[in-house]
């Protein structure tokens, strides 16, 4: 079950947005993505990748990474492209 959280569609939504936001260096990476990117959906799909592949909990089957996987499937990442974009704009 996913409820709306701090303005964002979920938690986990608004978890990675807030890391993504808080750390200075992916920060201004995820930013010159977006404006290299340009378009809200070649965002999302890039963040969903760049999220996943930087998950250290990948490289070995078990029940803390298939747990993550459930988490980061949860994602909204339309949402978090679009607020980036918007704010880029």
């Amino acid at each position: 079950m996913c409820k709306e959280y701090n303005g964002y569609s979920n938690y986990q939504t608004w978890n990675v947005a807030l890391w993504l936001d808080n750390e200075p260096g992916e920060y201004s990476y995820v930013r010159d993505m977006a404006v290299e990117l340009e378009k809200t959906s070649r965002l999302a799909d890039w963040l969903k990748d760049y999220v996943e592949e930087s998950n250290p909990l990948n490289e070995n089957a078990s029940m803390f990474s298939d747990l993550m996987s459930h988490v980061l499937a949860n994602v909204n990442w339309y949402e978090i492209a679009k607020g980036i974009m918007e704010d880029e704009a």
